[in-house]
């Protein structure tokens, strides 16, 4: 039976933001309501639709922790999200721990604790509209379209990634190095560790901001995690990197 991973953060977020009111009050005071049944119900509507695509799927719902590890590597990652979560958020999460599975790990973002879970166990289908996940060798559904990821595919993009950096998470990456500048330099230079490294050196950038970008984007599989700890491990070059 397919075990469908699903990017919880995103449903949840975005359904209880649709949910939120105004209530103005004159006199300066404004404050910001929301109807829990809605937020709710259109969550749940919409995991029904995923499920609906798959036959008789098990559920899983993998949520971010409030804390992030990329914080310890890259204090400004995510800086610009300081926007508070919507009303009503954590509420429609307990209510979705009645009904799901629901997976938090410590110090990780629901992409890691899918990649690690993906890795670690069969059949699985990662659910998710966002280009990180791409990283993760197996199948992928982005709300619209099935994907299967190979092992090279996964490698190729998280380098891709780690040069071209990722301005909706606030770090950069080489300058003048997007996703399809990196992607025909890497088409030229081969996809290696090497080939990062030279570019970072290429923009006047060093090794070191190099392997920080590539802490920043790798999301995390089994490999990348010490269970008996339970904390990550960061990426580090190997031979086979090269």
């Amino acid at each position: 039976m397919t075990k469908l991973l699903i990017d919880a953060d995103y449903i949840v977020y975005k359904n209880c933001a649709s949910a939120e009111y105004d209530i103005d009050f004159g006199d300066d005071v404004i404050l910001v309501g929301s109807q829990f049944s809605e937020a709710y119900a259109n969550t749940i509507r919409e995991i029904n639709r995923i499920k609906s695509e798959f036959l008789d799927p098990d559920v899983i719902l993998f949520f971010s922790d409030s804390t992030n590890f990329r914080k310890q590597v890259f204090s400004d990652y995510k800086g610009h999200r300081n926007r508070k979560k919507p009303c009503g958020y954590k509420r429609v999460i307990y209510a979705l721990h009645e009904e799901y599975e629901v997976i938090r790990m410590p110090t990780l973002e629901a992409d890691d604790a899918m990649g690690i879970y993906a890795t670690s166990n069969d059949d699985c289908t990662i659910v998710s509209p966002d280009k990180d996940m791409k990283q993760i060798p197996g199948t992928l559904y982005d709300m619209k379209e099935m994907f299967t990821i190979t092992k090279k595919d996964g490698w190729e993009w998280f380098l891709i990634q780690t040069l071209a950096g990722d301005q909706t998470d606030g770090y950069a990456g080489a300058p003048g190095f997007g996703v399809k500048t990196s992607a025909k330099f890497f088409g030229d230079n081969g996809y290696t560790w090497n080939s990062v490294v030279k570019a970072f050196l290429l923009k006047g950038l060093t090794e070191e901001d190099a392997l920080r970008n590539a802490r920043l984007a790798k999301i995390l599989t089994a490999d990348d995690y010490d269970t008996e700890q339970s904390r990550p491990i960061l990426w580090t070059p190997s031979d086979a990197s090269n």
